[in-house]
């Protein structure tokens, strides 16, 4: 398919080290200045990305609440105007049609944020379960631009952009009308990267000059524009699924740990008949983080093996490209007992990390396994998730400006953490694992 360009292109064409093509077949701005400077930038300061490739599905009409709470996984009937809510929409088979999130402006107006790789199908999806619901579903993506502002100075940036918007008193998972620069735009306290941060709904043909102008305003403090390649270990530090390798129609939300978004006192929703009985039945693979012994990462669907044997004496290799080195003091096991589905470089925790589909009964906590990495077998532990702050502080942050900004070496565990989960909010229909963008989000 032809590649598909978002209306910043231009600017990271000046700016970016390269551009790649990911989700959706739009082309992405892999870094602009090191991926691992960018990652420790949005942990330390703040950081900027642009999300347009991202979908947006306008959903208007008497009937549009009664559609979207069919739709989605998750509760909507309990929301209020203002409030944003993470969800998955299943098919009929309990597989994943898209991870979305919610924004109600009323009890007849809603939008749903897609994911970028099946944008296109989701708006379809959402467009053919309309029919006769007396709600009507408008795919608004092309005339709207996403700008993520991400950090623990995010908040403290924004409030001197924004003209007409109480930052501060702006809670997570809420929106508000805001101007900046005179831009009129949708403020959403919401991200992808584990940190305190906003992600700002403005239109297409406005989006160049707010780029341009955010930058200027946070050259003081430093803001520097991200990646998909710092995104990608942001979001793996926080084991937030992206939709294609980690997310598709092949799991289920109890696959991927997503299952706490599932209301199942809704009556009818789609798939539900499907989701209980996967509840009632068990799970044979689950979605489960590693630690590697790795100085490169894994690549997607690199295969994960038991290990079988332990060599009681380290051997040479004699012949070939890797004459002189020690051979493996592991062996793999012949039956493949899962798959990687992504990994990256853990800037904050100083680890190699990867997310896997695993056998149920090698998927707990501490379990000792094998990763074919370049034919090679490497040594992998199974970790508990999140990476990087199981809690959730950082992204509940309040405003106390006053206060001093947290370090990323403060959160540094010598260990990977010991709490299970993702370390979520208290409630959990109404925190998200993702706000979601990127290339495939």
């Amino acid at each position: 398919m032809q590649e598909r360009r978002t209306p910043l292109y231009d600017a990271h064409l000046r700016s970016a080290r390269e551009m790649i093509k990911g989700g959706g077949d739009y082309l992405f701005p892999s870094s602009y200045t090191s991926p691992m400077d960018e990652h420790l930038n949005v942990r330390t300061n703040v950081g900027m990305q642009d999300l347009s490739t991202m979908g947006e599905v306008d959903i208007k009409g008497p009937g549009a609440e009664r559609l979207v709470r069919r739709l989605a996984v998750n509760e909507v009937n309990d929301m209020e105007p203002g409030q944003v809510r993470y969800s998955s929409l299943c098919n009929e088979q309990g597989g994943i049609v898209d991870d979305i999130t919610v924004y109600k402006f009323h009890d007849e107006h809603f939008m749903i944020v897609t994911s970028s790789g099946p944008r296109l199908k989701t708006a379809r999806w959402i467009r053919d379960h309309s029919m006769g619901t007396g709600a009507y579903s408008t795919d608004i993506s092309t005339g709207i631009a996403l700008l993520a502002i991400q950090g623990p100075r995010s908040r403290r940036f924004l409030k001197t952009v924004v003209d007409d918007a109480n930052v501060d008193g702006l809670k997570f998972f809420r929106f508000v009308p805001a101007t900046i620069a005179g831009i009129e735009l949708l403020l959403s306290r919401s991200g992808y990267t584990g940190e305190l941060g906003y992600e700002l709904y403005v239109p297409s043909d406005q989006a160049g000059i707010l780029w341009d102008h955010l930058l200027r305003a946070g050259k003081e403090i430093r803001i520097q524009p991200y990646g998909v390649a710092a995104m990608q270990s942001l979001r793996i530090e926080k084991s937030l699924p992206l939709y294609g390798a980690d997310i598709n129609e092949e799991y289920t939300p109890f696959h991927v740990g997503l299952d706490r978004w599932i209301v199942f006192a809704k009556r009818d929703f789609i798939g539900r008949e499907a989701l209980l009985r996967v509840q009632e039945e068990g799970l044979d693979r689950r979605w489960t983080g590693l630690v590697l012994r790795s100085e490169i990462p894994a690549a997607t669907n690199d295969k994960v093996y038991a290990i079988t044997d332990v060599a009681t004496a380290r051997k040479k290799i004699f012949s070939g490209a890797e004459a002189g080195r020690d051979a493996d003091a592991v062996l793999a096991g012949e039956r493949e007992i899962g798959y990687i589905t992504c990994a990256a470089k853990g800037h904050s925790v100083n680890e190699m990390l990867a997310m896997a589909y695993l056998d149920i009964g090698h998927a707990w906590p501490g379990h000792n396994l094998l990763v074919q990495i370049n034919g090679r077998p490497v040594p992998a532990r199974v970790a508990p998730t999140p990476f990087f702050d199981p809690q959730n502080a950082r992204i509940r942050a309040r405003a106390r400006d006053d206060d001093p900004q947290p370090s990323v070496a403060a959160e540094m565990p010598s260990q990977p953490p010991t709490t299970r989960g993702r370390g979520k909010q208290e409630e959990p229909r109404q925190e998200p694992p993702t706000a979601k963008p990127g290339a495939g989000r």
